[in-house]
């Protein structure tokens, strides 16, 4: 009787040893699949990282080599079509001094003021093609020092305000050349609309936004005909650049409002 309870007991504990053996297995099982998982989910990211950080350095690549095109198109214009402009004007200074004609001296005249205006139009191209200009600060300073030029020999006093501006804050070429040119159109629609004698352009930069603010005490707008004022060709620019212009209600003269969103 004994004997047949030892028997009983021994059989209970292996059956306990062996259901205890399998639990501990299962639960072995469970923290290898466990751990497998995790380790294939964490190849797969190192894969997807790497995969991505590929695509960024082809990206990478590719801006700059269309930043190295970009500044070899500005140095080719530079060398090739300023040499020539240069030598265009002083042929025509050359011819000028030589002929005794007033007629004569007039069309050379002519020629002399569009070849500098060529070579202006080339300047802004070559600032605009430049990927190195591509800071709000760069901006601002060929702003200042275009207005400054473009209203040298007018009777309009011209002041700069700046605000807030982080000089190194980067921005894109489209960005900056939308802007410039609708700088450059209300400044031409100042000098021939507005009869104005002061002009005020203020920079700003606060809450992810970048605003120019264009003043001038003259006329004002004639609002019946604000297309011929170049308004139209202003809002699509500032449109394509994510931002929008505003003409700010003032009693006299005329107010813009560039406005542009990071």
């Amino acid at each position: 009787m004994n004997q047949l309870q030892d028997e009983i007991k021994l059989a209970y504990i292996i059956a306990i040893g062996v259901m205890m053996f399998f639990v501990c297995f299962i639960i072995f099982v469970v923290l290898m699949y466990n751990r497998r998982q995790l380790l294939y989910l964490k190849e797969k990211q190192l894969q997807q990282s790497e995969h991505q950080n590929q695509l960024l350095q082809k990206e990478l690549e590719k801006q700059k080599l269309i930043e190295k095109e970009r500044e070899r198109i500005s140095h080719d214009m530079h060398d090739d079509l300023g040499a020539g402009i240069s030598a265009l004007k002083l042929q025509a200074e050359f011819l000028k001094q030589r002929l005794q004609d007033e007629e004569f001296k007039t069309d050379i005249d002519e020629l002399l003021k569009t070849s500098e205006e060529m070579n202006l139009s080339m300047r802004e191209m070559l600032w605009s093609l430049h990927s190195g200009n591509d800071t709000i600060g760069s901006f601002i300073n060929y702003a200042k020092i275009y207005a400054g030029n473009f209203l040298k020999k007018t009777t309009i006093q011209i002041d700069f305000e700046e605000e807030n501006i982080v000089d190194h804050f980067p921005i894109s070429t489209e960005w900056r050349r939308n802007l410039f040119l609708c700088l450059k159109e209300a400044l031409n629609n100042a000098y021939k609309h507005s009869k104005s004698d002061q002009l005020k352009i203020s920079f700003k930069q606060t809450h992810g936004k970048f605003l120019i603010q264009i003043s001038d005490n003259g006329i004002g707008l004639n609002h019946e005909n604000k297309e011929g004022n170049g308004l139209r060709n202003m809002h699509r620019r500032m449109q394509e650049c994510n931002g929008s212009l505003k003409i700010l209600p003032i009693k006299k003269g005329t107010t813009l409002l560039f406005e542009v969103i990071f």
